[in-house]
C-alpha cells in the first residue's frame, strides 16, 4: 500500500532570498539531524543569465533502524538523490527527493517548493509531498514501513526548525537582508518557465499552518496531511458543497485518522444531511409546544475550556408522556437540532476564545430517575437518537459529566452502553448522590458563578421544570406512525436502488420543446453510469416480474424501476441523447439537457462494474433508517429532478450550470465550481 503525506502551508515571514541563505547552510550536513550524515554534489548547472540554478546532491543517510534491520538489509547507511532547481527570477525553490538505496525494493518520492507567498512579498511559502511505497523488504514490509513513516514524521518536526536556526545564524552575523537578484543589462534568451516543475499541489486545496494551529488545533503532520488529503479527495467529487475543516476533522478523529475509513463515514452522513435538509432544521423546524413545556434540557453558558455547555435534567423529564404524545422521529429532530446548535455555538466560541473549540460540555442530573424512564418504547428511541448522533456528529461531546445518579442508573447504563463508541465511552464521569459538591467534582470543569441553582449554585438557569405530560395530550399509535412517517418523507429527494443488471429508470414526460430538465443526484454507495433517452413512445407501465425474464419489471420490497423494454431496439425505439457519465462512490453531480422534441425522456441510473466496494462496522445512514442489506452488487443513489418551461427558460444556461448546492452550516466560504459535471447539451 502507498503511503502518502501532504503538508500544509508553512508561512515564514521572511522574504525568499533570506530563507535561500539559511537553507543552502543546512549543506553538506546537519548539526540538528544527526541521521544526515553528508552530501555531495554529483551536479551543477547554472542558466547564463544565472537566474536559474541546477544543483543534483547524492545525500548519505545514517539507517536509523533496530540492528536486526540492518543486518538482514546488509546496510548501515542510505543513499538518496536530492535535486534542487532555484529560480531566482520567479522567487521558487522546487526540491525533489528519490531514494538510491533498495530503489528495486522501496520507492521515496519527496517534493518541496519554497515560493513567495500570494499575499505579501516579504514572505516565503513552504510546501511538501512525499509517497512512500514498500515493495518487497525480506518478509517485514509493515514493521519496515511503519518504521519509515515515523522516522519520516520527526524530519518533517524538525524541518521548521532548522530554517529558523539557520535564520538565527544568519542574525547573529548580521545578516538581516539578501537582495533579489536582477539580470545582467543585456540579458541573453532566459529559460523556458517549464524548465521549473510544477508545484504538487493546486492552491484551491492548500491550508495555511497558522491557520490550522488557529482554528484545528496541534496536528501531527501526519494528522495534518490526512485531512489536507480528505479534503482534497472532497474537492474533486463535491465541489462547491464541502463541510468545513472542524466537521472533516471530528470524523478523521473519529476513526483514528484512517483516511478510507474516516471518507467512507463522512460521505453517508452527508447523504444523510442532504436527503433530510439537516442543514435547514434550525431555520425551517418549528418545535412543538409540548417541547417547549416539557424537554428540561437547554444551553447554558461554557466550562472552564470555553466550550459550550448543555444542561439535560434527564430526571425531571417524563420520556414516556413525550414519546407517546410526539413521538420518536419529532424527539430525533428535537435532539438533532441541539446538535445543529451546539456546531453553530462552536464556530463562535472559537472566534470569542482565539483558540479551537470544536466540542461541547453535556451535564445530565439523573435526580428523579426511576423505573418509569425505563420504559421500553421509551429506551428505543434513546438507543435509535444514539445511533443516529453517533454516526452524524461524531467526536461532537468533550466531555458528559452525570450527576446524582441513583440506583437504577447502572440498569439504564447496561442497555445504553453497547450502542455508544469506546472512544465516547472514555469521556463519561459518573457521580453519585451529592458526591460532585466536593474536590474533583463539579466546580473542576465549571465555574462556581455559571453552577445552577439546583445544583446548589447561585446561576439562575432557564431550563423548564418539566413534569408530567398530560395523558390527554397522548396521541394513538396510528396518529403517531402517520406523523412520523410525513417528517422523514417531507423531501425533495428520492433513493433508488441500483442492481447489476436491473438499472433505475425515471420517466419524464415533456409535452414543449425547449424545456429543460435538471437533476441533482449523489451516488450513495458502489459507481454508476447516468444516461439519458429520449424514446416518441411512451413506455408500457412498469409490471412486478420476479423473474426479470422480460418487460419492464419492478423490483419487489426495494425501490427500483426498469422501463426501457428489453425488445427496444437503441437508435430505432429510443436514442441517446448526452454522453453516459460515469460517477463513482460519494460523488454529487448536477445538470441540465435541453429538450429539442417532446415525448418521452428516460433517466436511467445503471449498475457500473469496478471492484468490491470496502466494508464497514458501522451502520450506513440507510441502514440506519430503512435497515436494507447491501450488497457489492447493489448500488444507491439520492435524486431530485425537476422540468422548467421554456418561458421560465428564457435561453440562459448561466442557472442550470452545476453548481453542486452548498451546505447552509458546514459549508466554508467556496467558489462553486462554473462547470456542469454532466455537460448541459441540446438534443441532437
Amino acid at each position: 500500500m502507498v503511503q502518502q503525506y501532504q503538508s500544509p502551508v508553512r508561512v515564514y515571514k521572511h522574504p525568499f532570498e533570506l530563507i535561500m541563505a539559511a537553507y543552502v547552510r543546512r549543506f553538506p550536513n546537519c548539526p540538528l539531524i544527526p541521521i544526515f550524515v553528508d552530501s555531495e554534489v554529483v551536479k551543477e548547472e547554472h542558466s547564463d543569465d544565472g537566474a536559474t540554478v541546477f544543483i543534483e546532491r547524492r545525500c548519505k543517510v545514517e539507517a536509523d533502524a533496530p540492528r536486526l534491520f540492518k543486518r538482514m538489509a546488509g546496510v548501515d547507511y542510505l543513499y538518496f538523490i536530492h535535486k534542487n532547481t532555484l529560480d531566482r527570477r520567479e522567487r521558487a525553490l522546487h526540491i525533489e527527493v528519490v531514494n538510491e538505496t533498495f530503489s528495486n525494493r522501496v520507492i521515496v518520492h519527496e517534493i518541496c517548493n519554497y515560493t513567495v507567498h500570494p499575499e505579501n512579498e516579504e514572505w516565503t511559502c513552504f510546501e511538501q509531498t512525499a509517497s512512500l511505497d514498500i515493495k518487497s523488504f525480506f518478509g517485514f514490509e509493515n514493521a519496515a514501513e511503519k518504521l519509515a513513516m515515523k522516522q519520516y514524521a520527526n524530519s518533517i518536526k524538525k524541518g521548521k526548525e532548522i530554517i529558523e536556526y539557520y535564520l538565527k545564524e544568519l542574525e547573529d552575523e548580521g545578516v538581516t537582508h539578501v537582495p533579489r537578484w536582477s539580470p545582467p543589462q543585456a540579458p541573453p534568451p532566459t529559460a523556458s518557465p517549464t524548465d521549473l516543475p510544477a508545484g504538487s499541489t493546486d492552491g484551491q486545496y492548500k491550508l495555511d499552518a497558522d491557520y490550522i494551529r488557529r482554528y484545528l488545533g496541534d496536528l501531527t503532520p501526519l494528522q495534518e496531511s490526512c485531512l489536507i488529503r480528505l479534503r482534497q479527495w472532497l474537492q474533486e467529487t463535491h465541489k462547491g458543497k464541502i463541510p468545513k475543516d472542524q466537521h472533516v476533522l471530528r470524523f478523521l478523529r473519529a476513526r483514528d485518522f484512517n483516511l478510507e475509513k474516516a471518507r467512507e463515514i463522512l460521505c453517508q452522513s452527508l447523504s444523510w444531511r442532504k436527503q433530510h435538509q439537516v442543514d435547514f432544521l434550525l431555520d425551517s423546524w418549528e418545535r412543538p409546544q409540548l417541547l417547549h413545556d416539557y424537554y428540561t434540557g437547554g444551553w447554558h453558558h461554557h466550562d472552564r475550556d470555553g466550550r459550550p455547555l448543555y444542561i439535560l435534567r434527564l430526571g425531571q423529564m417524563d420520556t414516556k408522556g413525550l414519546v407517546r404524545a410526539l413521538g420518536e422521529e419529532s424527539l430525533l429532530r428535537q435532539v438533532l437540532s441541539i446538535n445543529e446548535e451546539g456546531l453553530r455555538r462552536c464556530e463562535e466560541n472559537t472566534r470569542v476564545f482565539g483558540r479551537p473549540i470544536s466540542c461541547w460540555t453535556c451535564l445530565v442530573d439523573l435526580e428523579g430517575l426511576n423505573m418509569r424512564h425505563l420504559w421500553r418504547p421509551g429506551v428505543k428511541a434513546l438507543l435509535r437518537i444514539i445511533e443516529v448522533v453517533e454516526a452524524n456528529y461524531p467526536e461532537t461531546l468533550g466531555c458528559l459529566l452525570i450527576l446524582r445518579a441513583p440506583r437504577v442508573f447502572p440498569v439504564l447504563w447496561t442497555l445504553v452502553s453497547p450502542f455508544i463508541d469506546e472512544n465516547t465511552r472514555k469521556k463519561f464521569l459518573v457521580y453519585a448522590a451529592n458526591d460532585y459538591q466536593g474536590p474533583g467534582g463539579l466546580v473542576d470543569y465549571i465555574d462556581r458563578e455559571v453552577i445552577p441553582d439546583f445544583l446548589g449554585g447561585d446561576c439562575l438557569c432557564e431550563i423548564p421544570e418539566g413534569g408530567m405530560v398530560p395523558k390527554s395530550l397522548y396521541r394513538t399509535a396510528e396518529a403517531l406512525e402517520s406523523e412520523e412517517l410525513r417528517l422523514w418523507t417531507d423531501t425533495i429527494y428520492k433513493t433508488a436502488s441500483v442492481f447489476k443488471g436491473a438499472p433505475h429508470e425515471l420517466l419524464i414526460e415533456i409535452s414543449e420543446p425547449s424545456s429543460v430538465i435538471t437533476w441533482d443526484f449523489d451516488v450513495c454507495k458502489g459507481d454508476v453510469i447516468f444516461n439519458i433517452y429520449h424514446s416518441r413512445r411512451a413506455p408500457q407501465p412498469p409490471k412486478r416480474d420476479v423473474q426479470g425474464a422480460h418487460g419492464s419489471i419492478v423490483s419487489p420490497a426495494t425501490n427500483n424501476m426498469q422501463l426501457i423494454d428489453r425488445s427496444w431496439i437503441l437508435g430505432q425505439d429510443y436514442s441517446m441523447v448526452e454522453t453516459a457519465l460515469t460517477c463513482k462512490e460519494g460523488e454529487s453531480v448536477q445538470g441540465s439537457h435541453v429538450t429539442r422534441w417532446p415525448g418521452f425522456y428516460i433517466l436511467q441510473w445503471r449498475f457500473h462494474c469496478s471492484p468490491a466496494c470496502s466494508t464497514s462496522s458501522l451502520p450506513r445512514v440507510d441502514d440506519v433508517l430503512a435497515s436494507l442489506q447491501v450488497s457489492s452488487h447493489k448500488c444507491k443513489v439520492m435524486f431530485y429532478t425537476e422540468v422548467l418551461g421554456s418561458e421560465d427558460f428564457r435561453g440562459s444556461m448561466t442557472s442550470l450550470e452545476s453548481s453542486h448546492s452548498g451546505f447552509s452550516q458546514l459549508s466554508a466560504a467556496t467558489t462553486t465550481s462554473s462547470q456542469s459535471q454532466s455537460s448541459s447539451t441540446v438534443s441532437r
